[in-house]
């Protein structure tokens, strides 16, 4: 059995004091025995407009968001899959980069958001991270001792494509840091992650943010655990920021490819 944990927050605008309320979520999950840690989307900062996501942009490998998910890996002794952090692509642009890191500190992989959000959700409510996010090209799967680790981020959750080729790859988890708006996580946000779970069979780990933030943007939370047959085994209820742990079965896992091969009859490729 393996312990997992999915972190929720209410980020804002202000690295730092977010940094701390991350620091203090990690802590009580590693407390409570969780051996993988995943931060949301935007954890370290849900900027108020483009101009300030790319000046917290940081150098790739370097810097205080990055400084302190490889302290943090190493103090708690934990894998840590570090929601997003802005990392410069160039002089006004960022990718959406969703690092992760061993029990050793060490950066081991990281995956560039490939699907922006460029959405009008209601009137008044309009998305467009391509203005100043340069969108990732390469799925990227991890090896870890929880199994291989899919890495995926908030709307790639509704291109199940991305999940295949992830599959593709050998992955038995994923994770999936996200920061889902109050309208479509109230709508989709279990719907989606359930389905990807059940369609690969396969464990997901799906962190959210939570309430209402410096931006005026209210996000859904309820981040959430399920098993590879879609069962929810842990959810945060709430959009307060809190700690979603669950124990994941390997076992269970191969026994139900096995006598539900679905993965098998895939035709389609």
């Amino acid at each position: 059995m393996h312990s997992v944990a999915a972190l929720q927050m209410t980020s804002g605008s202000d690295v730092t004091v977010n940094l701390r309320e991350a620091g203090k979520l990690m802590a009580k999950a590693a407390a409570q025995g969780a051996q993988l840690l995943v931060l949301p989307e935007n954890f370290a900062l849900m900027a108020r407009n483009d101009a300030e996501r790319v000046a917290a942009g940081e150098v790739d490998g370097s810097g205080q968001i990055q400084d302190f998910l490889a302290d943090k890996a190493q103090h708690l002794k934990a894998w840590i899959v570090g929601g997003t952090v802005p990392v410069l692509a160039s002089k006004d642009r960022v990718y959406a980069r969703c690092p992760v890191y061993n029990p050793s500190g060490k950066r081991v992989a990281y995956y560039d958001k490939i699907h922006l959000f460029d959405v009008e959700v209601g009137v008044g409510e309009t998305y467009h991270e391509s203005a100043r996010i340069e969108a990732g090209s390469k799925p990227v799967v991890v090896p870890t001792p929880f199994g291989k680790l899919g890495l995926a981020v908030c709307y790639d959750l509704r291109f199940p494509e991305l999940f295949r080729a992830l599959l593709k790859q050998g992955a038995t988890l994923f994770a999936v840091p996200s920061a889902f708006t109050y309208k479509t996580g109230e709508r989709h946000w279990a719907l989606l992650t359930r389905a990807r779970a059940v369609e690969n069979l396969s464990f997901m780990i799906a962190a959210a943010q939570g309430g209402h933030h410096d931006n005026g943007r209210d996000t859904w939370g309820h981040s959430l655990v399920t098993d590879a047959w879609g069962e929810v085994l842990a959810e945060r209820r709430t959009p307060d920021p809190g700690v979603v742990t669950a124990s994941l079965d390997p076992e269970q896992q191969v026994r139900l490819r096995a006598k539900f091969p679905a993965l098998k009859h895939i035709r389609l490729v």
